[in-house]
């Protein structure tokens, strides 16, 4: 019987493979902008041989400075909606095309726990961003998880599901979408 961490990697190395696979067939790059996930998106796709063909870059922008050196973060949207907002993650994605060659984005930043969370930004909320070469910016899918668990590796596992699945081209026609819950 497969412990629960072995598990979470059995099921990481799947999508990461099958993220991969699609990307290389349709011809396309991928970046990631990760904070609350320290890069666990960009080691998923990276501990799969081959994927230097497809993986563009991965930034690990965990503070807020961070974004703002690495992803042209602006200030201005950090003090207004912080680190955990829709308007972030979209800033991050958009910075992720801008600072690489790839094709298409995905940015993620939330809170993790099992501290930090607040009433209007609670542990286990997770925001994504994602964003595609030549789209209108105003179309780059954006939304808010809330993921149901306090477990910090179950709620980091979960956001990395997420984000590798976003990277997949069928999910090309996603436009800003409402928040949503889900279990971690």
């Amino acid at each position: 019987m497969l412990s629960d961490a072995e598990t979470r990697l059995a099921a990481r190395d799947d999508l990461a493979t099958t993220v991969l696979a699609n990307n290389r067939a349709a011809g396309r790059k991928v970046a990631v902008a990760e904070s609350c996930t320290g890069g666990m998106v960009s080691v998923a796709l990276t501990d799969i041989a081959g994927s230097s063909d497809v993986f563009s870059a991965g930034f690990v922008t965990y503070s807020g400075h961070a974004k703002q050196c690495q992803l042209d973060v602006s200030s201005e949207i950090l003090e207004t909606f912080g680190e955990v907002s829709l308007a972030t993650a979209w800033a991050m994605a958009a910075g992720a095309l801008a600072n690489s060659d790839a094709d298409v984005a995905v940015a993620i930043t939330g809170i993790a726990g099992p501290g930090g969370g607040s009433e209007k930004k609670p542990v286990g909320l997770i925001v994504f961003a994602r964003a595609l070469r030549g789209q209108d910016p105003d179309d780059y899918f954006t939304q808010r998880v809330q993921f149901e668990s306090t477990d910090r590796a179950a709620i980091r596992h979960a956001a990395t599901l997420f984000a590798l699945d976003l990277l997949q081209p069928d999910k090309d026609e996603l436009r800003p979408s409402e928040d949503i819950a889900l279990p971690a």
